[in-house]
């Protein structure tokens, strides 16, 4: 492969649209079913024309192929939608083609007085059957196109954007989430690991979204897939070119505390044969139609019983993770709450002079405050500690920890190890966590107990280090 292959000019989403449209081109047209362009925005005389085929999609005439053909061209009416006619089409979905609400009623009525098992068993199947909104079996005719799957995540994404102002979208949306639920169970999941060889459109994928820290350029991602680097990803059978969820992983001596080193370009390439710790520094939902749809920690888990079994001599399985959530919880705190006097009287010392905002304040609200000695020296201590309060003690209604990434860990089973100060000095590290980063450590023969305790009790594994913070005011 060459050392720095161009990027075409077209973007990821034409191209997805431009594979859909050639594909389904053959299975339409073949069989005589395209009935012309529609305006982009479906106007009425346009939405009449899309309720008509939906409907023919339904009463599944002349066979399978001509099914499959109809659910074709439908997609390709789809596509060829702007924004607000997408919008019109998924209204129309969901509203004239849920479930019926006088049938169900009648297949309801009575159901509670039957006495005998067949007739109960009969009028239950009849309820079923009226729950089943004809929509979905529309839906799950494009399974059956090719990449029809990766239509209808996209189909969800579009719906996950646009529900909050359109709350009608919110049933057919929650339809389609169950329908990809059942069909990307993990057992469905193929692991495989990404390397510089691998085709370049997928390796172009891991740059456009690779969520945690920014691939700036085909140099990084070398860096990042270099012989101390590992890089895995999910994939789906029916999605065999479209990475689902990937982790980013470096193999190093000891537990990194720095992301700006692990992720140095010009650092030494470690051998991996001497590494004790697989540190995982990434991990990137990379379909947005699946989110909801758990496979991250399926995800972590194989990939830590793949690099036991491939580097015996790797010991420690642990996370370099931001914390996005710190700095919206330390905004809306008040400085009284959060510091002790000696604490402030320090920041007061050599906060910027002028300033209406407290001191804490003042000194954040300076981008560069990270590069400078004198602020860090005394910022250091107080952040520390409320970060780690936050980590370790804000928790969300349900009990369990307020950080979302600190949320995921925890369910998954690892613990709490360590707070690294000025661990991610980055623009965004620096607004999301003040640039802190923590180490949660996945410890073999303590995950199944975390798991358990922290799930059903919301009980939060931490280690000695991250308790003691919690005593420094």
């Amino acid at each position: 492969m060459n050392d720095t292959p161009t990027p075409p000019v077209e973007t990821m989403f034409q191209r997805t649209v431009q594979r859909f449209w050639t594909a389904w081109r053959g299975v339409s047209s073949a069989l005589g079913t395209g009935n012309g362009a529609l305006r982009p925005d479906l106007p009425d005389a346009a939405a009449d024309r899309v309720r008509e085929r939906m409907r023919a999609c339904l009463q599944r005439l002349g066979g399978e192929i001509s099914a499959r053909g109809r659910a074709a061209e439908l997609g390709r009416s789809y596509l060829s939608l702007d924004a607000t006619g997408r919008q019109r089409f998924l209204r129309i979905l969901a509203t004239e083609f849920d479930t019926d609400r006088e049938s169900v009623v009648a297949a309801a009525a009575g159901l509670d007085e039957l006495d005998d098992w067949s007739g109960r068993k009969n009028a239950e199947r009849r309820l079923r059957a009226a729950l089943y909104p004809p929509r979905i079996r529309l839906l799950t005719q494009f399974n059956a196109l090719p990449q029809g799957v990766k239509f209808l995540v996209d189909m969800r994404e579009e719906l996950l954007n646009i529900e909050g102002e359109d709350p009608e979208l919110g049933a057919l949306e929650a339809d389609l989430k169950d329908l990809l639920t059942s069909w990307f169970d993990v057992g469905f999941l193929e692991l495989r690991r990404m390397t510089w060889d691998s085709p370049a459109a997928i390796l172009e994928k891991l740059i456009e979204y690779e969520a945690v820290h920014e691939i700036t350029s085909w140099g990084d991602l070398k860096n990042r897939l270099a012989s101390d680097r590992r890089c895995y990803a999910f994939f789906h059978p029916r999605m065999p070119d479209e990475p689902l969820i990937f982790v980013e992983v470096a193999l190093t001596s000891g537990i990194a505390d720095s992301v700006q080193d692990l992720l140095d370009e010009m650092g030494p390439v470690a051998d991996p044969a001497k590494a004790d710790t697989a540190i995982f520094y990434s991990i990137s939902n990379a379909q947005r139609g699946l989110d909801g749809i758990g496979f991250g920690g399926f995800l972590i888990k194989r990939v830590v019983d793949q690099l036991a079994a491939e580097i015996p001599a790797i010991k420690n399985f642990s996370t370099l993770s931001p914390i996005p959530g710190f700095r919206r919880w330390l905004d809306r705190q008040g400085d009284d709450e959060l510091l002790s006097a000696a604490e402030m009287k320090a920041l007061a010392n050599v906060a910027p002079d002028g300033s209406e905002e407290t001191p804490l304040r003042a000194i954040l609200a300076d981008s560069n405050w990270a590069m400078r000695s004198e602020f860090t020296e005394v910022m250091n201590k107080p952040l520390t500690r409320l970060c780690a309060h936050y980590l370790a003690e804000e928790k969300r209604d349900d009990g369990h920890a307020r950080d979302p990434v600190a949320h995921f860990h925890l369910s998954n089973g690892a613990r709490m190890e360590r707070l690294n100060w000025l661990a991610d000095v980055s623009d965004n590290g620096i607004r999301q966590s003040a640039g802190m980063m923590i180490n949660y450590l996945y410890v073999i023969d303590e995950i199944e107990d975390n798991h358990e305790s922290y799930t059903g009790e919301g009980n939060i594994p931490a280690s000695s280090s991250i308790r003691n913070l919690l005593k420094r005011k």
